[in-house]
């Protein structure tokens, strides 16, 4: 770990950790992680096999003192709706800590109850952008109020769109907090990002699987139309070189639609290889993929993009230090 002359090394802690995009980014910025755990037992693979420790199961399963202590909070955690009435009381009533009641126990307040119980120096959350209208902004309200109100942290949040770091236009909302009344902008982004040629393959290194079949080409092209006629946008997105990419999604592996590579006019246009979704998630050269193509799509899909808490973990350390 890097020497710090600032005192003693920040600890973090990793949740739903995924394959541990957070991790590169805080150890790059020259903090230690403490503890992660994420409930799919793929992404635990990929995660040991790049940090040389497997994360613990689902959060459920671990009382939150068992916890070691830390600094950063660092959490990806997947939106789930829930109700107003419920979540204030729980918070009120200060809710045992420990073991978690499985039927009500909403992946955002095991966040919450973690908070709580350890009040670690800041936190940083990430999520899909349409957390902000989710439920009619219910959803966002209570989470917003959770940790500013019942937690009382500074809270700062922030839509980021990936496109500045990666050729791919990915929107997240993230949620930085601190304990103490710190001031906090996030980093600025270039204007202009790079574009797919820089994580493309050598055409003649892509094996022929992840060229699309005849028989899949012709039925997302008569989907696209079906649809275009209908009024509706959905539709494959078709990109060469010079382009700037869709959303990687989670179910990338049914039928990359999303993201397809052209090939010329003679050849079926194919699919990103997982070595490419990688480069497109902003992953190091030597980021190890241990697991199938469809759990590495998964994987890489569900993400952050790595250089966009890179930039965002700088500007909490420093803050923090």
């Amino acid at each position: 770990f890097p020497s710090h002359d600032r005192g003693p090394q920040l600890r973090f802690i990793d949740l739903f950790c995924g394959i541990g995009g957070f991790n590169i980014a805080f150890k790059k910025a020259g903090a230690k992680c403490v503890f992660a755990s994420d409930w799919d037992k793929y992404a635990r693979i990929t995660y040991k096999e790049n940090f040389g420790f497997e994360p613990h199961g689902d959060i459920h399963s671990i009382a939150v003192a068992d916890i070691p202590k830390f600094d950063i909070l660092c959490a990806g955690f997947p939106c789930q709706p829930f109700s107003i009435a419920g979540v204030s009381k729980k918070i009120s009533l200060g809710r045992k800590h420990g073991f978690d009641d499985e039927k009500q126990g909403n992946l955002f307040f095991s966040i919450a109850d973690i908070l709580d119980y350890h009040r670690p120096k800041a936190f940083v959350l990430e999520n899909v952008k349409n957390l902000v209208g989710h439920d009619k902004g219910r959803t966002y309200k209570i989470i917003y109020e959770t940790l500013t109100k019942a937690l009382g942290y500074n809270v700062f949040a922030k839509v980021i769109d990936a496109k500045s770091v990666v050729p791919q236009h990915r929107e997240r909302i993230f949620l930085v907090g601190f304990k103490h009344k710190k001031s906090f902008d996030f980093p600025a982004f270039p204007k202009n990002g790079p574009k797919l040629e820089q994580i493309l393959q050598e055409p003649d290194t892509i094996p022929h699987k992840y060229t699309l079949t005849d028989h899949l080409w012709t039925y997302l092209q008569n989907y696209a139309k079906k649809h275009k006629a209908a009024g509706h946008g959905f539709g494959f997105g078709l990109v060469g070189p010079n382009d700037t990419s869709r959303t990687l999604s989670a179910r990338y592996y049914k039928d990359g639609s999303e993201i397809l590579i052209k090939q010329g006019d003679k050849k079926n246009p194919r699919r990103l290889t997982p070595r490419e979704c990688a480069r497109l998630m902003g992953y190091p050269k030597t980021f190890k993929i241990p697991v199938s193509d469809t759990q590495a799509y998964k994987q890489f899909g569900n993400s952050v993009v790595v250089p966009v808490v890179e930039r965002i973990a700088e500007k909490v350390i420093e803050v923090l230090e």
